[in-house]
């Protein structure tokens, strides 16, 4: 973790004394693009459509599973499908991920290494994600990270999603912790932005997904390179005020 990579917003000092760490999925815990892309790819078989690269499909990432399908149906960020078509693919792209969840998914380095720190620091840890109950809690027990959550919100939890902010706000009710004593560990504009109208703090990981854009331009307080590097820059407090 370099100096460069830590970028203060307001009046802040590190370490960061902290009590909760809510952390992203896809692209900050795990490596999924892979598995999303086979099953999108397998859909747009079963639809006789034109298959698209892994790298194109990865910056369909971010926005839940019935937006990645409906840009990939229209390989484009922001196409809407035929709405008949749309409702044919949704089922065949579940059925295709269930199936694949975990072909190419695995733990990013660095992140079962920096689990284990914050939680013998004694962190309240948190697991927010849009992807689906379905698919969140199978995928986060084959890879051995659901013990270290004590609360796992996915993307039909609650009414809303990142990047609005009910999910951290949620947690930290749950755990009675004034917002500013949670920190947002993420990969996106969803992440930066939920956390900012959160009040809580946010850092960026730079090898995510983010719709293909650079984490370095999005406000947060810290890039950095893996969950262990973050929990350098944190310390666990339990009597932060309100």
């Amino acid at each position: 973790m370099t100096q460069s990579n830590i970028r203060p917003s307001g009046p802040i000092q590190f370490p960061l004394p902290l009590q909760a760490v809510i952390i992203d999925l896809d692209g900050t815990l795990l490596d999924t693009a892979g598995d999303l892309a086979l099953a999108a790819n397998e859909m747009l078989r079963e639809l006789r459509m034109t298959e698209l690269p892994v790298s194109t499909i990865q910056t369909f990432i971010g926005k839940g599973v019935p937006k990645l399908v409906k840009r990939a149906l229209t390989n484009s960020p922001d196409g809407e499908p035929d709405p008949e078509l749309f409702e044919q693919a949704l089922p065949i792209y579940e059925r295709c991920y269930a199936e694949n969840l975990y072909v190419h998914t695995r733990p990013y380095p660095g992140v079962v290494e920096g689990l284990d720190q914050l939680k013998q620091a004694g962190f309240r840890l948190v697991c927010i994600t849009n992807k689906t109950e379905i698919f969140t809690l199978p995928l986060l027990r084959k890879t051995g990270l659901f013990d270290y959550f004590e609360l796992i919100l996915s993307g039909d939890s609650l009414p809303k999603r990142k990047p609005d902010p009910l999910p951290l706000l949620h947690a930290c009710q749950y755990f009675n912790v004034p917002p500013k004593a949670a920190l947002l560990i993420g990969d996106s504009s969803n992440d930066a932005i939920a956390a900012r109208a959160a009040g809580c703090h946010i850092f960026c990981v730079p090898y995510g997904y983010n719709e293909g854009h650079d984490v370095r331009k999005l406000d947060c307080d810290a890039v950095v390179d893996t969950i262990v590097d973050a929990a350098g820059l944190i310390t666990c407090q339990h009597d932060i005020s309100r």
